[in-house]
């Protein structure tokens, strides 16, 4: 299953366009010999058709906020999902924790589980999670996912995009083939140092949700790269490797 949302939160009231913290283009080609592991949350959920913009903002913003009323998110970034999919969810969030523990206690936290109650379930339903462990370059800009550029405008819109990618393999292919798949994967983001920010993968640590297998979450600099990106052939030819050992059900944003 594919997704992708534009992040869009928090608003912003310039018109400018504001730029931070930009990396070089080359980015994922450096010489790294550090590397710290993160683990990734990732959550899909189902508004009511009905929902307003105001309801909308308002669950988005308490969301949002979660990250500085507890320990261990590192980053957090959330939005609408781009376009209608076969399973209607429309919108997402994503947060990195710096351990396994975070997570935990952030499942159990009262203020996260508060904004759910208060802020979220009244608007929305059909919630999933998927959580894995992943590993990023061991310094302060990758690990907090900065180097995007971030253009506002007056609707209070960052332009930028997120790939969730979620991978269903059959029970025989995981170990080599599975991972051999995953591993082609995450060499050809590498090879589109200017489309892409940062991407990551890993199998699914949620004993909850075991409809698939693994995740993966790609920051594009904007949505034209991700369009360069879903249509380049060296992407469609890595789809194309693990066919016969893979089940991923087809989504109108491919």
């Amino acid at each position: 299953m594919v997704f992708l949302y534009h992040k869009c939160w928090p608003n912003l009231d310039s018109e400018e366009a504001v730029t931070k913290d930009v990396v070089d283009a080359d980015f994922p080609h450096r010489d790294v010999s550090k590397w710290k592991k993160v683990v990734e949350h990732i959550c899909l959920f189902k508004a009511k058709e009905d929902l307003s913009e105001e309801q909308e903002k308002d669950m988005l913003d308490y969301l949002y906020t979660t990250q500085y009323h507890m320990r261990g998110i590192v980053a957090l970034s959330l939005g609408r999902i781009s376009e209608p999919n076969p399973e209607q969810y429309t919108h997402a969030i994503f947060m990195r924790f710096q351990t396994k523990e975070d997570l935990a206690k952030f499942y159990e936290n009262p203020f996260y589980l508060g904004v759910l109650k208060e802020h979220v379930m009244p608007y929305c339903h059909g919630f999933f999670y998927l959580d894995y462990e992943s590993e990023v370059e061991d310094d302060i800009l990758p690990i907090f996912r900065k180097g995007e550029v971030i253009c506002a405008c007056s609707a209070g819109i960052q332009l930028w995009s997120e790939l969730v990618l979620l991978i269903a393999f059959s029970r025989i292919s995981l170990g080599g083939p599975a991972e051999d798949a995953m591993t082609s994967l995450e060499n050809l983001t590498m090879e589109f140092p200017s489309l892409i920010v940062q991407a990551t993968k890993g199998p699914n640590l949620n004993m909850t949700n075991m409809e698939y297998t693994h995740g993966v979450v790609i920051r594009f600099r904007s949505s034209e790269a991700f369009k360069i990106f879903m249509n380049s052939s060296e992407y469609i030819t890595v789809r194309k490797i693990p066919i016969c050992l893979l089940s991923m059900p087809k989504s109108s944003l491919v």
